[in-house]
C-alpha cells in the first residue's frame, strides 16, 4: 500500500488581500441527514468489497465528494493514495478522509459502509419510490470521469489564485442557475435523498437530462413537478410556446434579443424591455467582480496579462461592457501567462430563444504543445478563409483574417454553462459577438478531456458496435487524433460567414432565428473540419493515415450526439445532435458512409454496421460544406429549414437508422466529469 500525502492546506496561511471577499453562496445541495451510526464491530481492514467503477457510481448516488481514481498497485483494493476529493456542491477536504499519516479516516470508513448498503425506502409512498428509482437511473447514465490537477507543489500565490477561482466558480454556478430559473429549488429536496441532491448539482437543476430518462415523468430531483421556466423572460410570456417569435416581432426586437440582458415586462401592457445583467442579478455580479479584483491584487508581476484581464472582466460584471475584457483576454497567450481563464457570459444554446449569453467559468493551465500546431497552420489560415469565401459565394467576400489558432489547455475546473451534466466541451472559439469577434477572437482546445483509460476503453467498445471490421481496423481512440478535427472546427468559427456577418441588414439570429442560426453555425464549423484535412494532406501537413483516422473519429462523434436525440424534454433543439444528423445523413446519401445491413459489426455480435469509403469522403464533405456556406452567406432561411426537415424532422428510414445508432451507443454511460484539485481543494 502506498502512503498518501496530505494535500489540503488552511486558507488562513495565505495572503488573500485586505478586502473581505463576498461570502460564497450556499451550494446547490441541501444538508444531508447525518449518517446512521455504524455497528460497533471492528472496522474492516481492507476496502475491496466494491470494485472501482461501482465505488465511483455509489459515491455519486450518495452525493459524496469521493473518487477512486485508479488502482495503482492492481490489488483491487482502495488505498488512501488512490483516493481523490472532488469539487462538489459543498466544499470538502481530503483531510476529512485521509490522515496526515496516509490512513483512511473513520469518516471514510463510515461512508464506505454506507456505499455497501441498499437504500431503505420502504416507508416511502409508491410514487416517491418510483421517483427516487428514476433519479438513480438518470445518474447511472453518467460515468463519473475525473479531471484532476495537482497544485501540491505550487507556490502559495498560485494556490491562493486557485482558491479565488473556486469561490468565483460558486457564484458563477448561482448566476447560471438564476438564468436557468432553477436557483433555490434545491431547498425542496428531502434531507434523506442524497441521490436527488447529486442530480440537482450535476444537472444544475431538478430536471433529468440523460437520454433514457429526460422524458420520464417520474424523473426529477424534487418530490413535486415544477415547470421549466428560465429566469430570463417573464414567466407569463413563456406560457406561449412561440414567445421567441413574438419578441422577434416587437418594435424593440434588437434590444430584446441582446445577449447581455434579461427581458422584463415593459411600462405598458403587452410590451417588454431589456434589463442589463448587472441590474437583473446585482448581488451575484458584484460578488464576482469583487473576487476578480482581489485576485488581480494578489497575483505576481509575472502574470501581468492575466491581471489585466481580471480587472477588465470585473468591470464587465459591473457595467455589462464586455469588449474591454475581450480585448484583454485575446491578448493573453502561452507566451505571457501559464493560465487560461474565461469568466463571463458567452454561449446561448441553453435557453429556448438562443439569444442570452450564459455565465460560465473555464479555468485551465496552458499546455505548450499548442505552439507546434500553431506553427503548422498559421501560414495557411488566410488560404482557408479564401476557400471558405469561394464556397460561400456572393454576397460574402473573403476577409483578412487575424484570429489566433488554438491554444491547447488542460482544464482545472468548469462551472456554470461550461459544466455540462454529460460530456464536456473539447474546443471553443470566443467571443461570439463584438469587435473582437469580428477580428477572429481566441480559440482553445481542451487536451485533458477523455484521455483516461476508462474513457478510451469505453469509446472503442461503442465504436465497435457500429463500425464494420474494415473501418474499425483503422480506428483510433487516441485523443491526439481528435485534435486535428477540434483545431479545424474551432478555427472555422472564425472563417466564412459567422459572428456578426449580416446579409440584407440581418445577422444570423435575425435571418434564421436563434435556434436554426446556432445549428447552422456549428454545422458549418464541423463540416469544415471534415473538408480541410484534405487540404492539409495536400500541403504535406498531415499524413494520410491520420486523415482517415480523423474521419472515423468524427463519424463516431456524430454517433454520440445523434444518440442524445434531436430535441430535449422541453422540445428545444439540441444543436450538436441536429448538425450530427444532417452531416451523417448527407455523407450517407453521398456514399461516403455506407450502412451494410448483412454484415456483422466489429464487435462480432451486432448485425449491420457502417463502412467508410475514404475515396468518396473528401468530396462528400466539400459538397456539404458548400451547401451550408451558401445558406449562411445568403441568409436563406427556407433552405436551412429544408435541410433540417430532411435530416432532423423527417420520418422514414433515416429516423429508424438514428434509433438504431442510439440503441447501441446508449448501452454505455456517457462521461460525467468531476474535478479534483490536489493541493488547493480544501
Amino acid at each position: 500500500m502506498r502512503i498518501a500525502t496530505r494535500f489540503g492546506f488552511a486558507l488562513s496561511t495565505l495572503a488573500l488581500g485586505c478586502e473581505k471577499p463576498p461570502a460564497s453562496p450556499v451550494a446547490a445541495s441541501p444538508t444531508i441527514a447525518p449518517l446512521a451510526p455504524i455497528a460497533a464491530a471492528a472496522p474492516p481492514s481492507s476496502f475491496n468489497r466494491l470494485e472501482r467503477k461501482a465505488f465511483n457510481r455509489r459515491a455519486v448516488e450518495l452525493n459524496l465528494p469521493l473518487f477512486w481514481r485508479s488502482d495503482d498497485d492492481g490489488d483491487r483494493e482502495l488505498d488512501a493514495s488512490e483516493l481523490s476529493v472532488v469539487w462538489a456542491s459543498k466544499p470538502a477536504a481530503l483531510s476529512n478522509y485521509v490522515t496526515e499519516q496516509g490512513e483512511l479516516t473513520p469518516l471514510f470508513r463510515e461512508a464506505y459502509e454506507r456505499m455497501l448498503a441498499a437504500p431503505d425506502e420502504q416507508a416511502l409512498s409508491a410514487e416517491e419510490r418510483a421517483r427516487r428509482e428514476a433519479v438513480r437511473r438518470e445518474l447511472g447514465q453518467g460515468r463519473p470521469t475525473l479531471v484532476e490537477s495537482d497544485f501540491s507543489q505550487a507556490s502559495e500565490v498560485d494556490r491562493a489564485f486557485v482558491l479565488r477561482m473556486l469561490e468565483v466558480a460558486r457564484w458563477i454556478e448561482r448566476l447560471f442557475q438564476k438564468q436557468r430559473g432553477t436557483a433555490g429549488l434545491e431547498s425542496q429536496i428531502p434531507s434523506d435523498d442524497p441521490a436527488s441532491a447529486a442530480l440537482f448539482f450535476r444537472n444544475q437543476g431538478p430536471f433529468c437530462e440523460a437520454p433514457k430518462t429526460e422524458k420520464d415523468p417520474d424523473c426529477r430531483a424534487l418530490p413535486k413537478p415544477v415547470e421549466r421556466i428560465v429566469g430570463l423572460y417573464p414567466a407569463e410570456l413563456q406560457k406561449d410556446p412561440k414567445f421567441c417569435e413574438r419578441l422577434e416581432r416587437a418594435p424593440n426586437a434588437r434590444e430584446l434579443m441582446g445577449h447581455f440582458s434579461a427581458v422584463v415586462a415593459g411600462a405598458k401592457p403587452n410590451t417588454f424591455a431589456a434589463l442589463p445583467y448587472s441590474k437583473a442579478f446585482p448581488e451575484e455580479m458584484n460578488a464576482v467582480a469583487q473576487l476578480l479584483e482581489a485576485a488581480a491584487r494578489e497575483l505576481g508581476s509575472d502574470e501581468a496579462a492575466l491581471v489585466k484581464y481580471l480587472k477588465a472582466a470585473a468591470a464587465g460584471f459591473r457595467n455589462d461592457d464586455w469588449e474591454p475584457a475581450n480585448e484583454a483576454w485575446v491578448a493573453m497567450s502561452p507566451h505571457n501567462s501559464k493560465y487560461y481563464l474565461r469568466v463571463g457570459p458567452d454561449e446561448v444554446y441553453y435557453e429556448p430563444c438562443a439569444w442570452k449569453a450564459g455565465f460560465a467559468l473555464t479555468f485551465a493551465r496552458i499546455n505548450p504543445d499548442s505552439l507546434a500546431w500553431q506553427a503548422r497552420l498559421d501560414p495557411i489560415k488566410q488560404e482557408l478563409e479564401d476557400e471558405m469565401a469561394a464556397l460561400s459565394g456572393k454576397p460574402y467576400r473573403a476577409r483578412q483574417v487575424k484570429f489566433k489558432l488554438p491554444d491547447f489547455i488542460d482544464i482545472i475546473l468548469n462551472a456554470g454553462d461550461s459544466r455540462g451534466p454529460l460530456g464536456a466541451t473539447i474546443g471553443q472559439s470566443l467571443p461570439n459577438w463584438g469587435a473582437v469577434a469580428k477580428r477572429g477572437g481566441r480559440t482553445v482546445t481542451m487536451t485533458n478531456i477523455a484521455i483516461d483509460a476508462d474513457s478510451q476503453a469505453q469509446q472503442r467498445e461503442s465504436m465497435s458496435s457500429l463500425f464494420c471490421s474494415a473501418t474499425m481496423a483503422k480506428a483510433s481512440t487516441d485523443p491526439k487524433v481528435m485534435l486535428l478535427s477540434i483545431v479545424l472546427h474551432e478555427a472555422a468559427h472564425n472563417l466564412g460567414p459567422s459572428g456578426e456577418y449580416a446579409v440584407n441588414g440581418k445577422v444570423a439570429e435575425q435571418a434564421f432565428g436563434g435556434g436554426l442560426a446556432a445549428t447552422l453555425e456549428e454545422l458549418k464549423a464541423q463540416s469544415a473540419a471534415l473538408h480541410f484535412p484534405k487540404r492539409l494532406l495536400e500541403r504535406g501537413l498531415v499524413p494520410a493515415d491520420e486523415t482517415e483516422r480523423s474521419y472515423i473519429q468524427e463519424v463516431a462523434w456524430a454517433f454520440g450526439h445523434i444518440a442524445q436525440g434531436m430535441y430535449d424534454a422541453a422540445g428545444q433543439p439540441r444543436h450538436y445532435s441536429q448538425l450530427a444528423s444532417i452531416q451523417l445523413g448527407a455523407l450517407t446519401k453521398a456514399g461516403a458512409v455506407t450502412w451494410k445491413a448483412g454484415e456483422r459489426a466489429a464487435n462480432g455480435s451486432d448485425s449491420g454496421c457502417f463502412e467508410l469509403d475514404f475515396a468518396r469522403f473528401p468530396e462528400a464533405a466539400r459538397a456539404l460544406l458548400h451547401q451550408v456556406l451558401q445558406i449562411k452567406a445568403q441568409g436563406d432561411r427556407a433552405a436551412g429549414e429544408k435541410l433540417r426537415a430532411e435530416w432532423v424532422d423527417g420520418e422514414g428510414p433515416w429516423k429508424a437508422t438514428r434509433a438504431l445508432i442510439a440503441e447501441r451507443w446508449l448501452r454505455a454511460p456517457k462521461a460525467s466529469y468531476v474535478y479534483s484539485i490536489r493541493g488547493a481543494l480544501r
